[in-house]
């Protein structure tokens, strides 16, 4: 892959997570949603985007992106399968659990590979180590924030059209080496607090919908995180969520967690 110019109360709490979710998510399919910076976008109900059966007895299913997706993981352990540390603390970590517990197959294995600071490029730089060779049946991939992130703070000058070809690419190649492979693609997302300011806008909206993109050329399932937090931030400041505007806090891993088992394994 050739490099790019830059550096590299009364409630209890599982009520009240259910509440969140359903208030996150309820109305999609019918109505159309403000984005982050007041675009608008036509998103279903994760029962219309659900996929049952989507995970198999005995599957292999690998998480990449970023910081998000990386959550402080224990790179040591990061060839152990459904271990805790390699898994980090964030939504990757909660997902392995409730896919585990749900399913109850000793042969099902969850790996944790996002690495923090990377853009789509830096995925494929390692695609071959950290995808490829762990033979996955699911590959689910949240990447875009640093693409613009670093670009706003001059540490890389890619653009929106740099970040889809490179996804495609990406993509392209795990298909060619995987033919039964399944794309998760996972909407990149900012909440208007910490890091994220007026700068961000409105390219960012643009890298969300090349992801979209991506994910329809690919026939991936595609998971609306930024779509989940506008609707979450409706009645909760957005800090609750991600005190950066960037990086989750535990009630928006759960929340991410929860969305992306809604449709992509759906009970």
């Amino acid at each position: 892959m050739t490099k790019h110019n830059g550096n590299y109360t009364g409630t209890t709490r599982r009520k009240f997570l259910a509440k969140t979710v359903m208030t996150a998510t309820a109305g999609l399919a019918t109505s159309t949603m403000l984005g982050s910076s007041g675009c608008s976008n036509t998103i279903k109900h994760p029962s219309d985007l659900a996929v049952p059966g989507f995970i198999g007895q005995g599957d292999v299913v690998v998480l990449q992106g970023d910081s998000i997706t990386d959550a402080g993981r224990n790179r040591q352990n990061e060839d152990r399968a459904n271990d805790r540390g390699a898994l980090g603390s964030g939504y990757a970590f909660l997902i392995a659990a409730r896919l585990l517990a749900a399913q109850r197959d000793p042969e099902l294995k969850v790996y944790n590979r996002g690495l923090s600071g990377n853009k789509v490029f830096q995925l494929a730089d390692r695609w071959d180590k950290d995808c490829l060779a762990l033979k996955p049946n699911v590959v689910s991939i949240l990447i875009g924030v640093n693409d613009i992130w670093h670009k706003l703070n001059g540490r890389y000058d890619g653009t929106i059209e740099i970040y889809e070809r490179d996804y495609r690419a990406l993509l392209e190649r795990t298909r060619r080496e995987l033919a039964r492979v399944k794309l998760v693609v996972c909407e990149p997302f900012v909440l208007r607090c910490g890091a994220v300011n007026d700068t961000w806008f409105p390219d960012f909206d643009g890298y969300r919908a090349a992801a979209r993109r991506v994910a329809s050329a690919f026939d991936a399932v595609f998971v609306p995180f930024q779509s989940m937090f506008d609707k979450a931030t409706n009645d909760t400041p957005p800090a609750y969520w991600a005190g950066d505007g960037v990086h989750p806090t535990i009630a928006g891993a759960e929340l991410m967690a929860q969305t992306w088992l809604d449709i992509v394994s759906p009970a």
